[in-house]
């Protein structure tokens, strides 16, 4: 499909239609993994948060998931005697506890990481060098714009 470079509409729904196939994919990925582990798909959004974001408050665990106070501090209960994750003290004030990514966590986290890599490896390989780099590009110049509204955003 080729798309005039002025038409912002055709490429949005281009965009739609490679999100709706990465997000069957990746979405479809997690699900598989959550029941051949047992991790329900909260506990995978915390330690991917976690990785990502670092130490946490465990107050805004459950304002992240969408889930009550009490059911995110019973989550995040397993996950510590799993050997996943690790309270700390916050070191600004002793009375918040942050939680970490243990080794085992982080272990964890780069083993879904890795199934949604090698579908992208995969989906890489299977187009031509040519059209890898136009792709590339494509996506770095979309990143930055979108790295760039985000910052507009928080701003507002």
């Amino acid at each position: 499909m080729t798309l005039p470079s002025s038409s912002a509409s055709q490429l949005a729904a281009v965009l739609g239609k490679w999100i709706g196939v990465f997000m069957r994919q990746s979405m479809g990925e997690l699900v598989q993994y959550s029941k051949e582990t047992g991790f329900s798909m909260s506990q995978i959004s915390a330690m991917f948060r976690l990785y990502h974001a670092g130490a946490y408050p465990i107050s805004e665990i459950g304002t992240h998931l969408g889930v009550t106070n009490a059911a995110a501090s019973q989550m995040v209960e397993r996950l510590v005697r799993q050997g996943l994750l690790e309270r700390v003290e916050d070191l600004q004030d002793r009375r918040v506890k942050r939680l970490s990514l243990t080794p085992a966590g982080h272990q964890l986290v780069e083993n879904v990481m890795q199934i949604r890599r090698r579908w992208m490896e995969q989906l890489s390989a299977s187009i031509t060098p040519e059209q890898r780099e136009a792709v590339g590009s494509a996506l770095t110049l979309l990143t930055d714009a979108a790295l760039r509204l985000e910052d507009l955003q928080k701003e507002n």
